[in-house]
């Protein structure tokens, strides 16, 4: 046999090895090809390596507060036999006159929330949500409370040792809020610049024993669905995803909850 014909023969065993006899081996179909040239990875370079370290720290924007909630007892660790509206009450009680912070709320907000139970169509406590967010196993409590100028103030509360430990709370004029994973994700409006939104991740961090506002981005999106509209659309806070393999029905929204809808393509 000629050389050419032992290459020949050659790759014809090669090609059976491994592909098992199936085809692709003949007149290069299926055959590997070429992607094109590989661009040339460049590192990260370092602008400014000059520059001394940072020796007073930024501003506190209280990301990382935690505060035990007073009052609140819960039973199990549960937090699915806690009532919202109490514990948002006991806040309000805890701190009166507070307008700015963790436990800042306006003041006709802190007003309509203490006449919860005498009028509960103005209560601006929206109903709860629970999502096991710390990874401990067990639900956490997700309480959204509408407040004026369209905004909203989320908060998210642990049940640990007995009682209540709040590990998140902060407010926007907010587009919708939405669970991911172990991950709550805020859409918020920009003001500044139509034609775009904010989206920030908030996550569990085990050191900080808090939630903290792990993702943030700005992000474009479609002309016109964040433009400065005459009412903000209700925040949307989706029902927690079930467990693989478990069946639930969808929780509805109540009627002061309105989903945005989802522009034509």
């Amino acid at each position: 046999m000629s050389p050419r014909g032992v290459q020949l023969a050659a790759a014809g065993v090669l090609c059976a090895l491994v592909l098992g006899g199936t085809a692709g081996c003949g007149r290069n179909e299926g055959g590997l090809q070429s992607a094109g040239s590989t661009p040339t990875a460049v590192g990260p370079v370092r602008l400014w390596p000059d520059l001394p370290p940072a020796t007073d720290p930024p501003i506190d924007y209280g990301e990382s507060d935690t505060e035990r909630v007073p009052g609140i007892k819960v039973a199990d660790n549960d937090v699915h036999a806690v009532d919202a509206v109490a514990v948002v009450d006991a806040e309000v009680r805890a701190h009166p006159d507070t307008y700015s912070g963790g436990d800042g709320l306006y003041e006709e907000t802190a007003r309509a929330i203490k006449a919860c139970g005498t009028a509960p169509a103005a209560c601006p406590v929206m109903r709860p949500y629970y999502r096991d967010l710390t990874g401990n196993g067990r639900d956490e409590l997700i309480v959204g409370i509408r407040m004026p100028d369209q905004q909203v103030g989320v908060r998210v509360y642990l049940a640990e040792n007995g009682g209540l430990t709040r590990i998140m709370a902060t407010v926007d004029q907010v587009i919708s809020v939405e669970l991911a994973g172990r991950d709550l994700i805020m859409r918020v409006s920009s003001a500044g610049i139509p034609g775009y939104e904010y989206r920030t991740a908030w996550s569990w961090d085990e050191q900080q024993h808090s939630m903290l506002p792990t993702r943030d981005e700005i992000v474009r999106v479609k002309p016109g669905r964040t433009a400065p509209p005459t009412v903000l659309p209700a925040p949307r806070l989706v029902s927690p995803t079930p467990a693989p393999g478990a069946t639930s029905t969808p929780l509805p929204l109540p009627p002061d909850v309105a989903v945005p809808a989802e522009p034509s393509p």
